[in-house]
């Protein structure tokens, strides 16, 4: 019994350790899997100025980065895209790569089947080209080698497949495309701005991050003599913004902010081992107590203190090494169950798993638990005296205090370890309670069914036919049973990113050059406020006649309205545009707040257009071809549904494909999944910590009831009541808990500010957290003393005195 105890907590304490080691191995410490991956770079921009830490760069900085830089083996722009694929089966929405020519060749991994893009490829004009991923070759071309040379259609262009990538390959840590093109910029139609595409690059051997940040530095004045400012803006604007260098690693682009919450998992996870070590230490105190004559007898027999502790050491390693192995085993399922619920946040997910390095960390680990919960006992009965030991080993007598010393600071420990990681679930629980109070902006997200679709040149050429079209499909969707309203937009709530560019206002002066902060663009239909169910806070809706007759109209978000003018009622009637070439448009409608990068980050400043519009962004006549569709809808999610929606789509156009149909409420939830995963891990660790503190108070108290037996016997004689033995004990149990409950706070503290960028309108201080998690382990220690105490009151003194 005592060994399988030992072991499971031994299990429990490692396989834990393993499965979060495992986890921040395969996410920071790992290398990227790539041919010398500590010399790629993500390239990007700073703009403080205008208060933009990380910015995208822009053709005309890759073209003078390529021709001029003395620090870039080579540089490569890519973005992600999602294309139509069409004359292959049923039409098809993809994610899409799109890439200048050297992005590929940066990263090593040459193409299985074919080649990859040329220069001439990437060439304004040259033929198009596509390279398709391993999956989707496999998935829409069976595998078939023969497929190079063929060609598929791609929003609507016959594209020439040159290439497939091999299995291993994946595009840093992006959602695997499925076919990858070039984009063909044309250098002499390039202009300053357009910070749209990432970047990332190859270094010269030796050269260092500050080289080639002052390398960049130094081209940036020549790209601003380079090219000619976008139609509507002054070269002012650009300078003004004190655009700056701002290369890394590439690895803490694919990382991203993640590292934080992996190492406040793993100094978690360390505590409960911690704990249980103590457990296990507490539990060969009491075995070892039980051997002290034999120890005795040992030392008598000519056994040294070195022996006797190597005897000790050696069992405790063993225990140690199989605990290990059983938790390795548990860690290995765990990791199973933990790719599966993972965040959608949560970077390089495929790259998890045991390896050499998870083996050593869990050798160590065991090793050193081994040692630290032999120590004690080694410590405490490796140098124990002849007739002390033989004198003390007698049943006859009751234990000393020093004999209870030992286990009950082990117990204080536990406790105080515990509270912190009770604390630490307690933050986190608050934190997203928090974060599901904030209003998102919509309502009933599992009621809204999305889609979306990508109306190609090739399908409609006129600005109107397209806008058309989706008004047609809009109506269609409508028609569905069960589908109480639709609407259409450029962007869904809590998906992020979009389009965003500054906006002037007529009522307001700006000095020469002065760039105005970025806002949100959308541009919507009539009725997708009502659908989504968003606030329209004063004013009126753009409608249809808006769109199709493109009057200069536009609504803006409440936040944007109180910015400028206080009241959003204020912001009715007043003009906005984006560039000097731009008509002005009028405010129609005030838009309550709708948060677009998750309930965590401040809801954005947005200025909602229609789906048409001319004289905008300097371009005479514009629409928005790529699209999402909002149904309200009881059926959100089901089959049969979404085959309708299907038929709806393709019975005004059969060639148009749906792509991320997803109810409104999985992008809701994907914006919480790091917190959600991170409340998960601390809320296991705390579970576990509480119970192994449980633990160890009802063994101290149980043991000591058990050892006591022939004092409770004459207490008893001496006319002890039950009640005042058994409130003995559970004041024993409650002053330990006392004790590791003020060590605990004290900690957690000092500890929990490391936690502050995890937590969300919550204090690391948090006066409930910490009031709830000391009321719950004093209640539970509480308990866990008394119900061993009550073995007090059951001895029958006659019975104790006469064993004795």
């Amino acid at each position: 019994m005592f060994t399988a105890i030992t072991l499971i907590t031994l299990a429990a304490g490692v396989g834990a350790n393993t499965v979060v080691f495992s986890v921040l191995e395969g996410v920071l410490l790992k290398p990227l899997p790539y041919p010398q991956p500590d010399e790629l770079v993500g390239v990007w921009l700073t703009a403080p100025a205008i208060q933009i830490k990380d910015l995208n760069l822009s053709p005309s900085d890759y073209f003078i980065y390529r021709e001029q830089s003395k620090t870039f083996q080579d540089i490569g722009l890519y973005t992600g895209d999602s294309v139509s694929v069409t004359g292959v089966a049923e039409p098809e929405q993809v994610p899409a790569l799109r890439v200048t020519d050297g992005t590929l060749p940066l990263l090593g991994i040459p193409p299985m089947l074919g080649r990859t893009f040329t220069k001439q490829d990437d060439s304004p004009g040259a033929p198009e080209t596509v390279i398709l991923t391993n999956g989707y070759w496999r998935r829409k071309f069976g595998g078939e080698p023969s497929v190079i040379g063929r060609t598929v259609i791609v929003d609507g262009k016959n594209r020439q497949i040159i290439g497939v990538m091999p299995q291993r390959f994946h595009f840093l840590d992006q959602d695997d495309p499925a076919v990858i093109f070039p984009f063909q910029f044309d250098r002499n139609k390039v202009h300053l701005g357009n910070f749209s595409y990432e970047g990332l690059a190859r270094l010269k051997p030796g050269v260092t991050l500050e080289q080639v940040n002052a390398d960049v530095a130094r081209m940036l004045p020549i790209i601003m003599t380079s090219f000619p400012a976008p139609p509507g803006f002054s070269l002012k604007l650009f300078d003004d913004a004190h655009i700056g260098p701002n290369v890394r690693p590439l690895k803490r682009d694919v990382v991203g902010d993640v590292g934080s919450v992996l190492w406040v998992l793993m100094g978690s996870i360390g505590m409960v081992l911690l704990i249980a070590c103590a457990n296990v230490a507490n539990l060969l105190l009491v075995r070892v107590e039980g051997r002290r004559q034999e120890l005795a007898v040992r030392a008598a027999l000519g056994a040294g203190r070195g022996r006797i502790a190597a005897d000790l050491l050696f069992e405790s390693v063993i225990l140690g090494l199989l605990g290990s192995t059983v938790g390795l085993g548990l860690a290995y399922a765990a990791l199973r169950v933990l790719a599966a619920i993972a965040p959608a946040g949560l970077p390089r997910i495929r790259e998890i798993g045991i390896d050499g390095r998870v083996l050593l960390f869990t050798l160590l680990i065991s090793l050193l638990a081994s040692i630290l919960f032999a120590s004690i006992p080694i410590f405490k009965y490796a140098g124990v005296r002849l007739s002390t030991g033989i004198r003390e080993g007698g049943r006859a007598l009751s234990q000393s205090k020093e004999q209870h010393r030992a286990r009950s600071v082990l117990v204080v420990v536990q406790v105080a370890l515990a509270l912190v990681l009770l604390i630490c679930s307690g933050l986190m629980i608050r934190t997203f309670r928090a974060l599901t109070s904030v209003n998102p902006g919509f309502v009933s997200p599992a009621a809204l069914q999305t889609f979306r679709i990508s109306i190609v040149t090739a399908q409609a050429k006129e600005d109107e036919k397209v806008v058309r079209m989706e008004e047609e499909i809009s109506h269609r969707l409508a028609a569905i049973p069960g589908v109480s309203s639709v609407g259409i937009s450029s962007k869904l709530p809590m998906t992020g990113g979009g389009w965003t560019d500054p906006v002037f206002l007529e009522d307001h002066t700006y000095a020469e050059g002065q760039l105005p902060p970025l806002r949100r663009f959308k541009f919507v239909s009539p009725g997708f406020l009502g659908t989504l169910g968003a606030r329209l806070v004063a004013g009126r809706e753009i409608t249809w006649n808006d769109t199709y007759q493109r009057i200069h109209v536009a609504m803006v978000s409440e936040n944007m309205a109180r910015e400028y003018w206080h009241d959003p009622s204020s912001a009715l009637g007043k003009r906005i545009r984006v560039s000097s070439k731009d008509d002005w448009r009028e405010i129609i409608g005030v838009v309550g707040d709708v948060y677009d990068d998750g309930v965590s980050k401040p809801a954005s400043t947005s200025v909602y257009w229609p789906l048409m519009m001319d004289h905008f962004e300097s371009d005479d006549s514009m629409s928005m071809r790529d699209v999402a569709f909002v149904l309200r809808t009881s059926r959100t999610g089901s089959e049969s549904f979404l085959n309708e929606i299907r038929q709806a789509v393709w019975s005004v156009n059969p060639n148009l494909p749906l792509a991320d149909v997803h109810g409104l409420d999985f992008f809701y939830k994907r914006s919480m999944a790091r917190t959600s995963f991170t409340l998960i891990m601390l809320a296991v660790a705390g579970s576990m910590a509480l119970l192994l503190g449980v633990v160890g108070i009802y063994g101290v108290i149980a043991y000591s009831v058990s050892q006591r037996t022939r004092e409770i016997g004459i207490r008893m004689a001496l006319g002890a009541q039950h009640q005042s033995l058994t409130g003995m004990f559970v004041r024993h149990g409650l002053a330990l808990t006392g004790i590791g409950v003020a060590s605990g706070l004290v900690v957690a503290i000092i500890v929990m500010r490391l936690m502050s960028s995890l937590l969300f309108k919550v204090s690391p201080v948090d006066p409930v957290a910490y009031g709830a998690a000391s009321l719950g382990l004093v209640a539970t220690s509480f308990l866990a003393s008394y119900l061993p105490s009550r073995r007090a009151s059951t001895v029958d003194p006659v019975e104790a005195l006469r064993a004795e």
